[in-house]
């Protein structure tokens, strides 16, 4: 484990989180969803940041797990480290963040939350922290939009007919004047239990699903 050890867990301002979050996710975005927020320390500064809210499509997930109550779930929605933390460090500070939710929230069972191949990778953090694979789709949602990485979604008001990006909606975006470019890559979605006696309801894949079905990425790149 190294000086991953060291590294002190705590919770911090939304202020302070969404800065980091801003400087150092790859969207350079934050969730507004997000209401708890971890700090990760080491040497007496912050150099990791995860951030935990009702999850952004809460009707569509809450059947994912049996009998889950309205506010017994939660979804890490963003995840930003910079590059002075040693290796492992990520997974030890999920475990810690996760051992502070069931001692502070009990109501909460479990957590989901999604692995993005497009921009980031297919969800190596996730697999050692114990999170179980129950999807793997790939991208029909995360683009470029005018430069900038983008989730498009109706909700955004750009006049498409379905929640997702088509390849048939480029040439309307762009008489709108929108840049628009679909990411090449997957995304991947993971449980967590933290009451052991629930019950996923959905099919939990194999990891060697991921590169079965050509997956397996690291930072938007094919990894095998």
């Amino acid at each position: 484990m190294g000086r991953a050890k060291e590294i002190i867990v705590k919770i911090i301002p939304s202020k302070i989180a969404n800065n980091f979050v801003k400087k150092h996710h790859y969207s350079g975005k934050v969730v507004p969803n997000s209401k708890i927020h971890f700090g990760c320390f080491l040497d007496n500064q912050l150099h990791g940041v995860m951030s935990y809210g009702a999850s952004i499509n809460k009707k569509g997930t809450i059947n994912l797990v049996k009998n889950t109550g309205w506010n017994e779930f939660i979804e890490l929605n963003r995840m930003a480290f910079d590059d002075y933390l040693p290796k492992n460090s990520e997974s030890r500070c999920i475990s810690i963040s996760i051992k502070m939710i069931k001692k502070n929230a009990p109501h909460i069972k479990w957590i989901i939350s999604f692995a993005d191949g497009t921009q980031c990778g297919d969800g190596t953090i996730y697999r050692a922290s114990g999170f179980k694979l129950v999807e793997v789709r790939k991208n029909a949602g995360i683009c470029k939009l005018n430069g900038q990485v983008s989730h498009i979604k109706k909700t955004y008001d750009l006049g498409l007919t379905s929640s997702f990006l088509k390849k048939s909606d480029i040439p309307k975006l762009k008489q709108k004047g929108y840049d628009v470019e679909i990411l090449d890559g997957f995304q991947l979605k993971y449980i967590f239990l933290i009451d052991k006696t629930c019950e996923i309801n959905a099919e939990i894949l194999p990891f060697s699903y991921i590169k079965e079905v050509g997956a397996k990425m690291y930072k938007g790149l094919k990894n095998g």
